[in-house]
């Protein structure tokens, strides 16, 4: 109803306007009554179209908005309520995400202290220990023990071991500290692995013969052809040293240290395993971490440094892959990971 009475009254002025101006017009030519007539006339032809022109183009258009505007289901408070509680509810959302990001990052950094101070803990104990026996080794020899050659001997021997000791600890966290910052690029090259192995074997023997250990590369001679790969040599030949050291330090005397080859289709599965005294469950976890010992009174007395399995766990994570152990009490320990294949026809190429 109010959009017709402003239809109406629009119309209405419209010709009132029109009637003005033309009966103005014709009274300053002293026809009035004609003038009348006219005005008239003209003011019913403006009226009509007018009121068709404004119900036709503009009431068509406003009525949509005026149906909106003044419905009485719809109010302007209600919108501006609903956007400033989607608004709320988005900073809230946003405030909580920030929150756990937070949290995280403070547990995150809690436990980087905590490993912080165990790792340095760890490494100050470590190196202790060797430099307290040469300060005392060193002392003893000063006070009068030089003069002594059967002390002197003896006594400079165990000093040199301990030194030995300290230098494969700083070697070992020098590797460790270039593989976790990146520092170290590493030299990708294609070699026959199983020919590595057979080399590391060779420099073992003389370590195994000491605990009548034999040490063997399974299967080795009866391959097809030489197992290529693409990896850094150097430091694959340092995680099969550590691995094959490692079996005989914990392995069973009299007993065995083998290496294994199985062809992944397009990686090599890489096996050290033996039969010694094996690892506990509680200790598997941990086994790779740095410093950390399942037999701690026996790996000391037999001058592990307690970084090897932590150096092989980087170099493996480097070329992208990944070692893991399996391990039985009184039944022995197999470790194992993988490198990737060098197929037949890239190798005709090269």
């Amino acid at each position: 109803m109010k959009i017709k009475t402003k239809e109406f009254a629009s119309a209405l002025i419209a010709g009132l306007v029109t009637v003005i101006i033309v009966a103005l017009m014709i009274y300053f030519d002293a026809r009035w009554l004609a003038s009348l007539l006219v005005a008239i006339g003209v003011y019913a032809l403006v009226f009509v179209a007018s009121l068709f022109v404004i119900r036709k183009y503009v009431a068509y258009k406003l009525k949509p908005i005026y149906s909106i505007v003044l419905s009485r289901d719809v109010r302007t408070h209600e919108i501006f309520d609903e956007l400033q509680d989607k608004r709320v509810e988005n900073i809230g959302e946003e405030l909580t995400a920030w929150a756990d990001t937070n949290d995280r990052e403070i547990t995150r950094l809690k436990e980087a202290e905590v490993f912080r101070k165990q790792y340095l803990g760890n490494v100050a104990h470590e190196l202790k220990t060797p430099i307290f026996n040469i300060q005392g080794y060193i002392s003893t020899l000063l006070d009068g023990g030089l003069e002594d050659q059967l002390i002197n001997r003896t006594y400079l021997e165990r000093a040199e071991k301990s030194i030995v000791r300290l230098i494969n600890i700083v070697n070992d966290l020098d590797t460790i500290n270039k593989l976790e910052s990146n520092m170290h690029t590493l030299a990708r090259d294609t070699f026959d692995v199983v020919a590595l192995a057979r080399e590391i074997v060779e420099q073992a023997e003389m370590e195994a013969d000491k605990r009548h250990i034999k040490l063997a590369v399974k299967g080795a001679d009866n391959l097809p052809s030489p197992f290529w790969v693409s990896a850094d040599k150097h430091y694959i030949g340092q995680v099969l040293v550590n691995l094959v050291i490692n079996s005989i330090r914990y392995g069973k005397e009299g007993g065995q240290t083998r290496i294994k080859f199985r062809d992944m289709l397009d990686k090599i599965l890489i096996e050290v395993e033996d039969n010694g005294q094996g690892i506990a469950k509680e200790d598997q976890p941990r086994i790779f971490e740095r410093f950390y010992r399942a037999d701690k009174g026996r790996s000391r007395e037999q001058g592990g440094t307690g970084l090897g399995l932590a150096i092989v766990k980087h170099i493996v994570e480097a070329h992208g892959e990944r070692i893991t152990v399996r391990s039985e009490q009184g039944v022995g320990t197999t470790f194992s990971f993988t490198l990737k294949k060098v197929p037949v026809r890239e190798l005709d190429k090269q």
